[in-house]
């Protein structure tokens, strides 16, 4: 049996990774120090005798007993809400936290697959965006405590992989939605999804022309399963490239939702990416990824999820954006 550790295993991604490794019969260990993920989101693993959890923060030493054979590296703030709201701790834990991982994967021969982002890219001058497309980044702008964290995990990673021979692997994640995200996080999805069910405006950062690329969650899980088992230790793109505009994306929840919410708009945020797509040809030739689930598909199934909340769940998750 093949035992894997999956960091931030609490949070909306990490936890569906946990429910897809435990899946595939692997021994999982969850670990999360719980800043931003949610108990709640792993609690039907706590009986099976092949899953763990650990309490614990990557920043600080990681020891793990027994043998290793895979390490995910997925613990960090995901959403501009929580990372500027904690910009310390984002980019410890895509340096020291990935640091830390790096070296356990070391002392166990185990393959550690490192979770970056589109944010590399920064606001792009390259459509769509390939891996040998640099980025347009600024260091010290507000949203250059993410971008820089996920920038640095991929360099030390690559050092690590041709200084050590370390195994590894880089995924480069595109806009991903689905059960388990927060109301309160920020993110474009479940902050359209909860003001069209609270009877609200939708907000529109903007005039509403910049593009996103969006992914279902079991389309996202599947390329980084792909990737995790491939031989191929340079970053891919895993995302959607099917683009739609903010603007025509909030027309679309709420024709979704069956509301009659005006759509309301407020000045973009500094350094807000103009343009997201993902060029997925590394994905296809290598991986023989593509996603396989509609845009609108994937809504209505994101949508039954967030109607599913309680009244207290979805108003509280209100209260705690708005503080």
């Amino acid at each position: 049996m093949k035992k894997t550790l999956i960091t931030g295993a609490a949070g909306f991604l990490g936890s569906h990774l946990c429910d897809r490794f435990i899946a595939e019969g692997h021994h999982v260990i969850g670990m999360d120090n719980l800043i931003t993920g949610d108990l709640k989101n792993i609690e039907h693993l706590f009986h099976l005798e092949r899953f763990e959890f650990f309490h614990h923060d990557v920043t600080k030493f990681v020891h793990v007993p027994g043998r290793m054979d895979h390490i995910l590296h997925f613990a960090s703030p995901a959403s501009p809400i929580d990372y500027l709201k904690i910009p310390i701790e984002t980019l410890k834990v895509g340096s020291l936290g990935t640091l830390n991982l790096l070296g356990l994967a070391r002392d166990h021969k185990a393959r550690i697959l490192v979770a970056s982002t589109s944010e590399v890219y920064g606001d792009p001058l390259v459509h769509p965006q390939n891996e040998d497309y640099y980025g347009n980044v600024s260091p010290i702008g507000p949203r250059g405590v993410y971008d820089e964290a996920k920038r640095f995990m991929e360099s030390i990673t690559m050092a690590y992989h041709r200084h050590h021979g370390l195994d590894t692997r880089i995924v480069r994640i595109f806009n991903t939605y689905g059960s388990r995200m927060r109301l309160n996080d920020g993110r474009v999805v479940p902050a359209f999804i909860g003001q069209a069910l609270r009877g609200e405006d939708l907000t529109v950062f903007g005039d509403g022309s910049q593009t996103r690329s969006f992914t279902y969650i079991d389309d996202q899980v599947e390329g980084i399963y792909r990737l995790l088992m491939s031989d191929y230790v340079e970053p891919i793109n895993i995302g959607n490239p099917d683009e739609t505009t903010i603007l025509e994306f909030a027309e679309e929840i709420i024709k979704l939702t069956g509301t009659n919410q005006k759509i309301i708009f407020k000045p973009l945020p500094k350094d807000d990416p103009l343009q997201r797509q993902p060029d997925i040809t590394r994905a296809k030739e290598i991986l023989g990824w593509e996603p396989k689930v509609h845009r609108s598909e994937g809504l209505k199934k994101v949508y039954e999820y967030f109607k599913s909340l309680s009244h207290d769940e979805l108003y509280q998750a209100h209260r705690d954006f708005q503080s």
